[in-house]
């Protein structure tokens, strides 16, 4: 009988480093810092994806790279956030075709941009 992962065996097996968690134990070992076999959109050479280097402030979080947003691009998302700063569906549709983004990046942009627009006028008090 294997025993679970923390048992009182297992931690007394595993302070003299002979014990691992049995999920662990089971899962093949990929290197540090690995993908697990699916190379990212910046490792594919996706012009509009850049991987994160280092520096951003906090660990890394797996999952898509940050988007580099074109100055054609920017320029039409803050023209529709002075216009309104809550994007209806049929305007992030609409944006998202129009700037080949999905809706969930607009979503995003939006998002981030409203908590920029609140610091910005947070901070001109």
């Amino acid at each position: 009988m294997e025993k679970g992962p923390f048992s009182v065996e297992w931690l007394a097996q595993s302070s003299r480093g002979e014990a691992r968690p049995a999920a662990a134990a089971r899962r093949p070992h990929s290197p540090p810092g690995g993908t697990g076999g699916r190379e990212s959109p910046a490792a594919l050479g996706d012009p509009g994806h850049e991987a994160e280097a280092g520096g951003g402030g906090g660990p890394a979080v797996p999952g898509r790279p940050r988007t580099k947003f074109s100055a054609a691009q920017l320029q039409e998302l803050e023209r529709s956030f002075r216009e309104q700063r809550y994007i209806g569906a049929s305007e992030k549709r609409r944006l998202a075709a129009a700037l080949n983004l999905s809706q969930s990046q607009i979503k995003t942009w939006f998002q981030n941009r409203r908590m920029k627009f609140k610091h910005q006028t947070q901070d001109a008090r």
